[in-house]
């Protein structure tokens, strides 16, 4: 009887709350200019499939299969309370065989939310929430399937070949909570690593392990307070690193209309943690760190002397509201790609700056994920405009071993996402591949899938695949080889 009592005055105040939020949030204005539904931001309206595209340059014969993208591209854009990280999943999509470009596609991805809004049916499968469905964040391969992927409440997407939405999967019934945008691989067993969270249970986030076959193999809960957003964790030989830091959910900008509900929050303690792949909550090793915040790591591994190394984009704050109170989309302070040496005996993490440009999305050779490595790729931030957060920036290739920097800029209006590596063939010397991502032309509002040489990233394009069309700046994909 208490749980059921406790269930109703749950489902009351929760009721109560978005009745306030929805208030408050017609209550913003409907004409602003929001800087994620504008400009390079502005959603596409049209899914399309293109297969008559001009290639400069010549596209490596090694070269088969997909490169494909996700990001927010609202069905039906509403500036009031609208944050970046909300709208409704698309994804991109590049085919190359045979030193050809054989197709560009963009969709939906067919979430229930989408359908409500009079977008397109909304595709089978189980979903964790009914109120939650949107995946927009990531897409990745494994075990031959290709999944779309969103943190903090939805099951995965599987999707075809042709980027169409085949069904939300919880991975045959084994996933019981939410997944996330960032599982890790580890290329020595197939397994995939991550650190979970529901933005609905504010006092603990999960540990969930899936075997190379497909299915999730450990689940196990780890407390923590305030709900933090965790977006991202790293794997070692022995470890799944743990990011619980300043960044957790808000009542207030829930009750004050916002549809991303995470701020920066100054009395929740930062830490990382220590979790042995095969240990419960009670073996995680914690470790204080100055209170900062990361999305992205770039790679973690194990060193000699006992000690946890990881590389990762840095943030002074993240999520804290400006003089207007209004949070549209990632603001804070920089800091740039650090090492943080985390000693386990000790509990301590000691920070040290490798590059201190304005960076994100960092990339290693995955083959090397878990693992000592030397390579990283990341692409600059707009530091001219900010707020815009993408913009006119260079992408960087950085040697950990020599601390070397290569810098490649586009050109003015060129506009780079995120870049990933590809490597050469299976067994090539890490960093010997290729580095491709999508480049618009603010001026023509056309993009470009661009190959460059991974060790020479300054020379000339090994190719560039032309879209006639815009994609929008999004947030993360992969190259998804035959």
């Amino acid at each position: 009887m208490a749980s059921i009592v406790e269930n109703t005055i749950r489902s009351v105040v929760t009721k109560g709350v978005e009745t306030v939020a929805a208030f408050n949030r017609k209550r913003q204005p409907s004409d602003r200019r929001h800087t994620f539904l504008s400009g390079l931001h502005t959603p596409v309206t049209e899914e399309r499939t293109i297969t008559e595209l001009a290639v400069t340059g010549t596209i490596p014969a090694e070269l088969s299969g997909r490169y494909v993208r996700i990001g927010p591209n609202p069905f039906k854009p509403d500036p009031r309370g609208h944050h970046w990280f909300v709208g409704d999943g698309m994804v991109h999509g590049v085919c190359l065989k045979g030193g050809k470009a054989e197709w560009y596609r963009n969709r939906y991805v067919r979430s229930q939310k989408l359908e409500a809004a009079g977008g397109p049916a909304a595709a089978p499968g189980p979903r964790l929430s009914p109120d939650f469905d949107t995946v927009n964040t990531n897409v990745i391969q494994h075990r031959g399937k290709t999944y779309a992927l969103v943190e903090a409440g939805s099951f995965p997407v599987e999707l075809s070949y042709e980027l169409e939405t085949v069904t939300y999967t919880d991975l045959e019934g084994t996933l019981r909570v939410p997944f996330t945008a960032h599982p890790h691989e580890d290329p020595r067993t197939g397994e995939l690593h991550a650190i979970t969270y529901a933005g609905t249970v504010h006092d603990k986030v999960w540990y969930i392990r899936v075997s190379p076959e497909g299915k999730v193999t450990r689940e196990v809960a780890i407390p923590v307070e305030h709900g933090p957003s965790i977006h991202e964790c790293s794997i070692t030989a022995n470890h799944t690193l743990v990011f619980d830091l300043p960044v957790t959910f808000s009542m207030n900008a829930v009750i004050g209309g916002a549809t991303f509900p995470y701020r920066w929050n100054p009395d929740h303690k930062a830490r990382v943690g220590l979790l042995p792949h095969d240990g419960g909550a009670d073996d995680v090793i914690w470790c204080e760190v100055d209170p900062v915040y990361v999305f992205h790591v770039a790679n973690s591994f194990e060193a000699a002397d006992g000690t946890v190394v990881v590389d990762l984009c840095v943030y002074e704050t993240m999520f804290e509201p400006g003089q207007g109170g209004l949070v549209d989309g990632p603001a804070g302070k920089p800091l740039g790609l650090e090492r943080w040496t985390i000693d386990p005996e000790a509990r301590t993490v000691h920070r040290r700056t490798i590059d201190a440009a304005p960076q994100e999305f960092p990339r290693p050779d995955e083959r090397f994920f878990g693992q000592p490595y030397r390579y990283v790729w990341s692409m600059g931030l707009a530091t001219a405009n900010p707020e815009n957060f993408i913009g006119d920036a260079p992408i960087f290739a950085l040697d950990l071993e020599t601390g070397a920097r290569t810098m490649r800029d586009f050109g003015p209006g060129k506009v780079p996402g995120e870049f990933v590596f590809v490597p050469r063939s299976a067994d090539a010397p890490e960093g010997d591949g290729w580095l491709m991502g999508y480049v618009i032309d603010a001026a023509s509002q056309t993009t470009d899938l661009v190959i460059l040489d991974a060790q020479d990233i300054a020379a000339a394009p090994v190719a560039t695949v032309h879209i006639p069309c815009r994609i929008p700046p999004g947030f993360h994909g992969n190259w998804l080889a035959d």
